[in-house]
């Protein structure tokens, strides 16, 4: 099974504010759909409570360290292994890691691959991506979209 990082980042590393994203983009909101329908997704408590609800088409995990926790309609793990053990045992190809700043910390050294949304923009946030050393990955591929507001660049990265 494939583990993947899907995340949309702005210049300055912004990832989210008060548990929400800073900028809209429905390119990119269509792409992460795309991308990630009939797939195990895995995200903390806290990007679960941001969405608000489970997503459709999509086998949602939490990672949450409250035992109580347990939203209609997604599996909830407290150890990370476990929750990729589950994804794994149903015979997933590429679970995808969807956030937020813990996750993705806990996560980018297992990540093989990285959807990564370039938001062509600095914004105020507090939450942030860890930084990515380009080095260690080679570029699939890339998708410009200058034109809209804010520019966005899809790339997808796979660890060397």
């Amino acid at each position: 099974m494939k583990i993947s990082i899907i995340v949309a980042v702005s210049e300055n590393n912004v990832i989210g504010k008060r548990g929400q994203l800073p900028w809209h983009s429905s390119e990119d909101l269509k792409h992460f759909k795309s991308l990630t329908t009939g797939h195990h997704i895995l995200m903390g408590r806290k990007t679960h409570e941001s969405i608000g609800r489970p997503l459709p088409g999509r086998t949602n995990i939490i990672l949450a360290r409250d035992e109580k926790f347990k939203p209609e309609g997604c599996f909830v793990f407290q150890e990370l292994g476990e929750a990729i053990r589950f994804a794994k045992d149903k015979k997933e190809k590429e679970l995808f890691i969807i956030g937020g700043e813990q996750i993705y910390r806990f996560t980018l050294p297992l990540a093989e691959r990285i959807y990564l949304t370039e938001v062509k923009k600095n914004f105020d946030g507090d939450a942030y991506f860890p930084e990515i050393n380009e080095e260690k990955w080679n570029e699939l591929s890339r998708e410009e979209h200058l034109d809209l507001q804010p520019p966005i660049i899809f790339r997808t990265l796979e660890r060397r």
